[in-house]
């Protein structure tokens, strides 16, 4: 890694009077300094952008697919590097890192097959009497400069998620990375630039959200708004966007369903492990809560911490390691307070539930009640409640007693239940006999009004970046 990075505007680096350090998140040590975008910095992103949107607007189809297909192969080249970027900056076990570099390859090759297909469709203006003698179709048009701002626990692929589809839809993109992780996003832009994107396109402005972000999204300028991150903000940025078209994917605290019929445990167990604490719980659909039938409790409970007293904690660097560092001191310290809060009110902790540093051990808690932090709000790190049900309805109830609803996850073997839950469990996604972590990037990411209703898959993000262009002609004329 370089000692310095410096922001990108209109695809030059340029260096800024302000600077911060980045530290390891592990080791706390310093990584390097990145320039922070301020006012000045801004405004001129989004003049280089809106005088682009021509530029990328006259891209033809296969020029963008051609571009966005070569950054995902500069990208392939360098995904070591990019995976050990990504373990100091975001504190992600190695493993994890590469997946999420190996993720974000894939995702970029699923939207540059994609820029190929955006087109529209002819419609039978006569089905009304008034368009007798008419015929029409419509066309999809770049809908101008989107705003991309993206979280740090997936730098690299979120970021994907939103600057790839941007470029295959011929918008310009300014990206603001999280200010705790803003290696990879710039990594991200410079593959798109080294492929041939013209340049004043992208810019991507690390920097404080209360400045950054709140010019990008306030501004005339911007027609296109994709953030993923907190709800908090994510209800600021509607309020004060104005009239642009908004994506967000918000928070979570997913819920798992165990029936009685369920064949193999193991697997279930295996997969709730990995759901619950992969990535510290520092994931939107991370299993938070999990309700297991009475009759498969016990085993569930005994083998579940079992398997999460195997896993590893300490730097993530370490190939062995499944448990690194939160993303800040401050998020440990709030995962310990919940923690606390909960065994006052009368929780009880299985395992884990201590801290080293910054890394909090894999904790299981049981005998919670519903009002709970630890239960009703989203915790973002490595904590999961088991609770036990009396029925498989009883914990569908419980499942959908939330106000957040991204992705839930079913283990049955009957597939009346399983049919039932799809109707009855008001969520984005539905997991039958699966975790709710499970996502390929090619699907859409929906949700309620409290988790979003973001729509982040290749084809589906493509679309909520144009805009469309009706064409009638009148042949009585």
């Amino acid at each position: 890694m370089k000692d310095n990075y410096k922001l990108i505007i209109g695809g030059q680096e340029v260096g800024s009077a302000k600077t911060q350090k980045v530290f390891d998140k592990y080791t706390n040590q310093e990584i390097a300094e990145v320039s922070i975008a301020g006012q000045s910095e801004t405004d001129q992103a989004l003049f280089c952008a809106f005088n682009a949107r021509k530029i990328m607007a006259d891209l033809p189809a296969h020029r963008r697919a051609e571009i966005i297909r070569k950054a995902a192969a500069i990208l392939d080249g360098k995904k070591e590097e990019l995976a050990i970027m990504i373990s100091r900056e975001a504190g992600k076990p190695l493993r994890y890192s590469r997946a999420e570099a190996e993720r974000c390859i894939e995702n970029v090759e699923y939207i540059s097959e994609e820029a190929k297909r955006i087109h529209g469709e002819t419609m039978p203006i006569d089905a009304g009497r008034s368009g007798e003698g008419r015929v029409g179709y419509y066309e999809k048009y770049p809908i101008g400069v989107v705003a991309a701002i993206t979280p740090f626990n997936f730098p690299l692929n979120l970021a994907a998620h939103k600057v790839a589809p941007a470029i295959a839809a011929g918008c310009p993109v300014i990206l603001k990375p999280a200010t705790a992780t803003p290696f990879s996003g710039i990594e991200l832009a410079k593959a798109f630039i080294e492929a041939g994107l013209p340049r004043e396109a992208i810019s991507v402005l690390p920097g404080p959200g209360g400045q950054v972000g709140e010019m990008l999204i306030k501004d005339q300028r911007v027609s296109k708004i994709s953030f993923t991150g907190s709800r908090e903000v994510g209800e600021h940025i509607i309020k004060n966007a104005g009239l642009k078209r908004v994506t967000l994917e918000l928070g979570s605290n997913s819920a798992v369903v165990i029936d009685e019929d369920v064949e193999d445990l193991d697997y279930a167990v295996k997969r709730c492990i990995l759901g619950a604490f992969y990535n510290q719980g520092q994931v939107c659909i991370s299993v938070q809560r999990i309700y297991v039938h009475h009759r498969r409790h016990q085993e569930f409970l005994e083998k579940f911490a079992a398997g999460t007293q195997k896993l590893k904690s300490g730097n993530p660097l370490d190939q062995d390691t499944d448990i690194g560092p939160m993303i800040a001191s401050s998020e440990a310290d709030r995962v310990q307070d919940w923690i606390r809060e909960a065994v006052v009110q009368g929780a009880r902790i299985i395992c884990g539930g201590s801290r080293e540093g910054n890394v909090c051990q894999p904790t299981i808690i049981t005998d919670t009640k519903p009002e709970m932090k630890v239960v009703k709000e989203e915790i973002f790190g490595p904590v999961a409640v088991v609770e036990k049900i009396s029925s498989f309805e009883e914990g569908i109830r419980n499942c959908d007693q939330s106000q957040y609803g991204l992705q839930a996850g079913i283990f049955t073997s009957n597939i009346n239940r399983a049919l039932t839950v799809v109707r009855r469990i008001d969520a984005g996604g539905i997991m039958i006999n699966d975790f709710p972590s499970y996502r390929v990037d090619h699907m859409p990411y929906g949700g309620n009004k409290n988790s979003g209703l973001g729509r982040e898959g290749a084809k589906f993000a493509i679309e909520e970046m144009t805009t469309l262009r009706m064409v009638i002609f009148n042949m009585n004329k």
